[in-house]
């Protein structure tokens, strides 16, 4: 399984037991276009920055390994080529790729020269191209549509284009299905088919067949479920699966040995029992056989109200950790003394996550209320965003536009309100959320004070929600990418 990740690399794994074979550090932010898969060769894409220079976008041609390839799996990498939304195909012996600016380039795949000149389509592309009946089907942000043919000169050729109704926009990719191919816009779900054709393969598709298993020595052990979600009391059965060098399954694991790290109990058949008076904790499951081992991982998060202040967090070398069971909150966060106090602060210095969220619990949680201390540092005259999240929804408090804002989706602010707040860097305040779902519509309010002064009474910001979010866990956003964000004194309780 060949994917392009979050942290900037192209990963091949072993499907079936998430085991890394080999990593390409391709850009030093997250990649969003899939690659191409063509036998041993990953054709691969992004449009952000490159792992040195400034130059923005690149497309590459890896060759597989192990390990870290990045040196020596290199077959060639062409800068500035900005494709960070589509994936790249194969057409006859070119590769094709459509930039983020809905422009196509055909490459040489042995060698990484373009082929002919640029193909314009419009201003912007997301959904990757579908390849049908020997011809290519481009859709862009801006309702152009294209079909494209191969061209042994000019690399691509349009045979037909046009545009689709007003306002409408393409983000999805089309896909084919027994002789028609279906589009999916923002204005409506497409059926597309030529009359005069019957639908079927063009040439015999060969599916690739798995090897037989011929190795039937364990080399990895997998504990199911790989991180589990628990409360107080709760019991979990754990069971191990046996897989070869090549990831292959060999059979279940009957004679595990099982042990654990934290509070509770397992049987030898791997039944985890939790102690009702757990807190926020985290339990590890091993199971050792022969000489391998695995391990499962289990959060063990009590029901509400919580309260964090980080005072009991061990300090070392100047920092601490947030708490085990938070997700997306280490590496990102830190525990350090501020003002007298231990406070948890999201840090600029992350290479990836400046702008993030992270959660605290079950996603099944509903019609409660977070609250937390927040102070925002200035540098250059930027201050970050600071939010608390609560059953799905934002209460962002904005430092560059000087708003407070309640919303759901970022990209797409449907039921969003937001009112103009100034406030000051370096200067603690309280900010509260609450959700809750009445007569089937999420009733958002929020408030920010200063925490020097009392709690006022009424609501600062409130918003409605029509369509609602019924249940989520409570978290955190901010945006860090210009200053620290800290926070202290958090509590998560059911609403009165």
């Amino acid at each position: 399984m060949v994917v392009g990740c979050g942290d900037g690399a192209v990963w091949a794994f072993q499907p079936r037991t998430g085991k890394a074979i080999w990593s390409f550090n391709l850009s030093r932010r997250g990649l969003n276009a899939p690659p191409l898969v063509d036998g041993n060769t990953i054709y691969a894409g992004h449009a952000e920055e490159n792992m040195e220079g400034t130059a923005m976008g690149a497309l590459a041609s890896i060759n597989t390994g192990d390990g870290n390839i990045t040196k020596t799996g290199k077959n060639w990498l062409i800068e500035e080529v900005a494709a960070g939304r589509t994936q790249p195909i194969k057409v006859g012996n070119h590769i094709w790729v459509f930039t983020d600016q809905a422009k196509l380039l055909v490459f040489d795949p042995e060698t990484g020269q373009q082929v002919g000149r640029r193909v314009a389509l419009g201003t912007m592309m997301r959904s990757s191209p579908l390849q049908a009946d020997g011809k290519v089907y481009a859709f862009t942000v801006n309702s152009r549509w294209a079909i494209l043919e191969p061209d042994d000169r000019a690399g691509a050729k349009i045979v037909s284009k046009g545009r689709l109704p007003s306002g409408e926009e393409t983000h999805a990719s089309p896909i084919c299905v027994d002789g028609r191919i279906y589009v999916q816009t923002t204005g409506g779900l497409y059926c597309l088919k030529d009359e005069s054709k019957e639908s079927g393969w063009g040439e015999t598709l060969e599916l690739p067949q798995e090897a037989a298993v011929t190795d039937e020595s364990p080399a990895w052990v997998q504990v199911i479920p790989a991180d589990a979600l628990l409360r107080p009391g709760d019991s979990q059965q754990f069971k191990v699966k046996l897989y070869n060098s090549l990831g292959q399954f060999v059979g279940d694991a009957n004679n595990a040995e099982f042990s654990i790290a934290g509070r509770g109990s397992i049987s030898s058949d791997g039944k985890l029992s939790l102690p009702e008076d757990m807190a926020h904790e985290a339990v590890v499951v091993t199971a050792k056989v022969g000489d391998l081992t695995g391990e499962g991982k289990v959060r063990v998060v009590p029901p509400l109200p919580w309260k964090f202040d980080f005072e009991r967090t061990a300090i070392n070398n100047g920092k601490g950790e947030p708490p085990v069971t938070w997700v997306g909150a280490r590496y990102r966060h830190v525990v350090r003394e501020e003002d007298g106090n231990k406070v948890m602060v999201k840090i600029t210095t992350i290479p990836k996550g400046t702008r993030s969220r992270c959660w605290f619990g079950q996603s099944d949680l509903h019609d409660y209320t977070i609250q937390a201390d927040v102070k925002g540092a200035i540098v250059d005259n930027k201050m970050p965003d600071i939010g608390l999240l609560a059953q799905g929804y934002a209460l962002d408090l904005q430092g560059a536009s000087q708003q407070l804002q309640i919303r759901s989706w970022v990209p797409q602010l449907r039921m969003a309100v937001t009112i103009p707040f100034p406030w000051e860097a370096d200067t603690w305040y309280t900010m509260k959320l609450q959700a809750s779902v009445e007569g089937g519509k999420a009733i958002l309010k929020g408030k920010v004070w200063p925490k020097s002064e009392s709690e006022p009474t009424d609501w600062t910001i409130e918003a409605t929600d029509e369509v609602p979010n019924l249940s989520g866990s409570p978290g955190l956003y901010g945006n860090a990418k210009d200053a620290e964000i800290f926070l202290d004194n958090l509590s998560v309780y059911a609403n009165p």
